[in-house]
């Protein structure tokens, strides 16, 4: 589940410093929020940051790229299952598509000509899926480790650890060594973006953060289903 952490980062940070009331008024647990907030990015600064510096500073352009393809076609297996039950028929069949191209003639996912083929990635969860079906987000809450959600997109990033490979593995060296550079991986992507952050840090991604989910639970509207 550490990679979740990095890929919500990536989330609240691409979407830049809009504050909407909607944000405000949703963080009743703001002081134990803070607190939990305050411990993760300790966390980061003297564990996960340096660990990506190292990795962005000694590994090859074209290693880093085709270690971020492989992670993000594992990802797709999730996208096509929240697709599926949301009723998403066209964005489940091109996160298909995408996973058995990639899969294959992408080398394992190393390389991502689905792209390059016009299929464009979907970035959908459980949590989203949830949102689709009616459930309320429920409150701001950041999660030890994990970082900013919501209730509800707390107990979807339970679901969606199941459509990832990680609880599967038998051999648990293998399992944690994917898992660290799974998540290594997050956190180096992240290190020039994060520079967009602006003011109160906590404030700042936590209003990102929901604002940029009330965004994607707003495509329901666009799609088409089966």
């Amino acid at each position: 589940m550490l990679s979740n952490f990095g890929m919500r980062l990536m989330v609240v940070i691409i979407s830049g410093c809009s504050v909407s009331a909607y944000a405000q008024a949703s963080d009743p647990w703001e002081s134990v929020n803070r607190m939990t907030f305050a411990f993760n990015e300790a966390l980061d600064q003297y564990t996960l940051k340096p660990l990506a510096n190292c990795y962005a500073e000694v590994t090859p352009v074209v290693v880093q790229t085709g270690i971020h393809n492989f992670f993000q076609n594992v990802g797709e297996v999730t996208n096509l299952a929240n697709d599926t039950l949301q009723t998403k028929g066209q964005s489940a069949g091109v996160d298909l598509a995408r996973f058995m191209l990639n899969s294959t003639f992408g080398v394992a996912g190393l390389v991502d000509v689905a792209t390059k083929m016009g299929l464009k990635r979907n970035d959908e969860d459980f949590g989203l899926t949830l949102g689709r079906w009616g459930i309320n987000s429920g409150p701001y809450i950041i999660l030890p480790l994990l970082g900013p959600s919501t209730v509800r997109d707390a107990v979807g990033a339970m679901v969606d650890d199941y459509t990832g490979p990680y609880p599967y593995f038998q051999n648990i060296r293998i399992r944690n060594s994917l898992h660290g550079v799974d998540l290594v991986d997050a956190r180096a992507n992240l290190l020039t973006k994060e520079k967009l952050i602006q003011g109160d840090r906590y404030i700042f991604i936590r209003n990102a953060y929901l604002d940029q989910r009330d965004f994607q639970s707003d495509d329901k509207e666009l799609q088409d289903d089966f």
